[in-house]
């Protein structure tokens, strides 16, 4: 049933929100902590000019500040997830502000560590890393090893460390006034005026009348246009501090320091523009074919999300979609299946939209809590089922590694977790298809999976495209105004639609209202992890024990390696080029599927 009005956060079920309790029991906990906190950050200075004495005056440092950042982890996501369930709550947002700040402090006080390891002579490192102390840092030592050429003196890092607070002065900016701030008004539909919102916005473009498809997107980008020069002005700035902090460290470019930490070397994101820049074929192939079933004369920017097959579209509980879910892993096993039922009918989620509510969907796994889900689930949106799976990947891949690795490397990366995530949606597109019971459904399911490998194949790609751009014309000295930005998103809009689309005035300002182009260099990695995603489900579907098995070595490893290291665990190699033309080919196959069945 269509949502009339959006409810406020105290209107929620509680059943229906997350349980943050694991994390703290409630706010007053949570200020009481991070008074324990700002007195631990005093302590952190007795350390200084002790690490290199011997392996115990390490370890010794190393256990204290393990345990500081499990609770500086514990305060954060707290305060952040308590701040994403109303962007306009005063409690949410003073949490979060006061954590930034105490948090800028210790990583103040704190500047000194990297430096100081990194000074450490090696022979007297390598004889320190034989010691059964130091057993469970071995890996985050050597990372930090790593980084030695980038590293500045003690003073330069105190420096840094002190601006840190402002860093995500853009991303958070940008999120309180696309959230929070602008009203994006209603749309008329049959059942009445229907408010358009962040989260509403695909809903009414998966909408089958055009009508409510056009006014809902014209509305939308309306409010856009009157703030577009804010909005350009807030991506400029996050991309010269992306620059600037690249050059102070003496990384050649943006992109070489976002990168480095993932051990990613930027051959791997030029094959993948390049390998789905020479596949666009079967893309505008797709448009073409979306146009002709359609019935369109001009196919135009907001009837690419319509579903091909309408009419099969039905509703789904929350409990229905979970229950999807579960049955489309079981090639997973009961301990991976029933843990993740378990979570999605009990607390880990928040699940449905309220006013001020952060748009989307994410996971937020932590070391001691649970591994949150943030959703804004529509009963009569199948694209939110998949999204139920695809976050409950990542929750999963948390739990595994939470539980398989001690807190100083157990984080894995993004580049990772798309490929846990996506690896999900496509057990669950393989289990529908198998069981739908009707040629309108088969051809419904065909259609949403292309359009779900292109969201995050083809238009990652794009959109990493733009970000290698952007940040491109900065590092040569060419200002980020609005008219620079809008043309060149414009000149990939028609490069990746190609032909068959015609694009409105406004929409280019589309490349101004992506929250990720906030998180520097960040998209690519959807787009591997669905190649990679791609690659491990056929791996294991087609295999036995042993391909199972390499999956959850995988979901197991969390930052005890690099990811592409990881990858290559569980069997597929992203450092060639062959997975993304594998997806290439995957999605290829899928739209000569839906032409014939259409």
């Amino acid at each position: 049933m269509a949502m009339t009005t959006i409810p406020s956060r105290g209107e929620q079920r509680t059943g229906d929100t997350w349980d943050l309790s694991k994390l703290f029991p409630n706010d007053e906990a949570w200020i009481t902590a991070l008074g324990t906190y700002e007195k631990k950050t005093e302590q952190i200075p007795a350390f200084r000019g002790t690490l290199g004495k011997s392996a115990e005056s390490l370890a010794d440092y190393l256990d204290f500040i393990r345990d500081f950042r499990i609770l500086e982890e514990r305060l954060n996501y707290y305060a952040d997830l308590r701040q994403t369930e109303d962007e306009g709550s005063n409690e949410g947002r003073t949490m979060t502000g006061k954590f930034l700040m105490a948090a800028s402090k210790a990583q103040a006080a704190s500047s000194w560590e990297a430096p100081e390891i990194q000074g450490i002579a090696e022979k007297d490192m390598e004889n320190f890393l034989r010691h059964p102390r130091l057993a469970d840092y071995q890996v985050y030592l050597r990372k930090l090893l790593r980084f030695k050429p980038y590293i500045l003196s003690d003073a330069e890092e105190r420096l840094i460390a002190l601006h840190a607070e402002g860093d995500g002065l853009a991303s958070e900016t940008f999120s309180v006034l696309t959230n929070v701030d602008l009203d994006y008004g209603t749309v008329d539909t049959g059942e009445g005026p229907l408010p358009l919102s962040q989260s509403t916005w695909a809903v009414f473009m998966e909408n089958p009348d055009r009508e409510i498809r056009r006014q809902a997107y014209e509305s939308f980008y309306r409010r856009f246009e009157t703030h577009k020069t804010t909005l350009a002005s807030l991506y400029s700035g996050s991309v010269k501090n992306d620059v600037i902090h690249a050059r102070i460290r003496g990384f050649s470019s943006a992109r070489q320091a976002a990168l480095f930490p993932d051990k990613v070397d930027e051959g791997v994101y030029d094959n993948l523009i390049n390998v789905v820049g020479a596949n666009l074929k079967p893309l505008h192939r797709y448009y073409e074919l979306r146009k002709k079933t359609l019935g369109l004369a001009e196919l135009r920017h907001y009837d690419v999300y319509a579903p091909i097959v309408p009419k099969a579209v039905k509703e789904t509980s929350w409990e229905e979609a979970v229950e999807l879910v579960s049955a489309a892993l079981t090639p997973l096993g009961d301990e991976y299946v029933g843990t993740l039922r378990a979570g999605l009918l009990g607390r880990w989620a928040d699940r449905y939209e309220n006013r001020g509510k952060r748009s989307g969907a994410f996971s937020a796994g932590s070391f001691t809590g649970d591994p949150y889900i943030l959703m804004n689930y529509k009963n009569d949106s199948i694209r939110d089922v998949f999204t139920m799976a695809h976050e409950g990947g990542h929750s999963m891949h948390s739990w595994y590694s939470a539980r398989s690795n001690p807190f100083m490397h157990y984080n894995y990366t993004i580049f990772e977790a798309e490929a846990a995530s996506t690896f999900n949606e496509e057990l669950l597109f393989r289990r529908l298809i198998k069981t739908a019971d009707s040629p309108e459904l088969k051809r419904y399911l065909v259609n949403k999976r292309a359009d779900d490998i292109l969201a995050t194949l083809y238009r990652q790609t794009m959109f990493a495209e733009f970000e290698k751009r952007s940040h491109q014309l900065e590092e040569e000295g060419t200002p980020l105004t609005v008219a620079i930005l809008r043309e060149e998103y414009r000149k990939l809009l028609e490069k990746y639609f190609g032909p068959a689309m015609v694009f409105e005035d406004s929409s280019d300002l589309e490349g101004l209202r992506i929250p990720h182009f906030y998180r520097a260099f960040y998209v690519y990695k959807y787009a591997t992890g669905i190649s990679a995603a791609l690659a491990l489900a056929e791996r294991v579907i087609s295999g036995g024990t042993t391909e199972r098995e390499d999956y959850f070595r995988f979901l197991k490893s969390g930052g005890s390696r690099y990811p592409i290291e990881a990858l290559a665990v569980a069997g597929v190699d992203m450092s060639s080029p062959a997975p993304v033309e594998a997806a290439c080919k995957t999605f290829g196959r899928l739209v000569d599927e839906l032409e014939g069945l259409m």
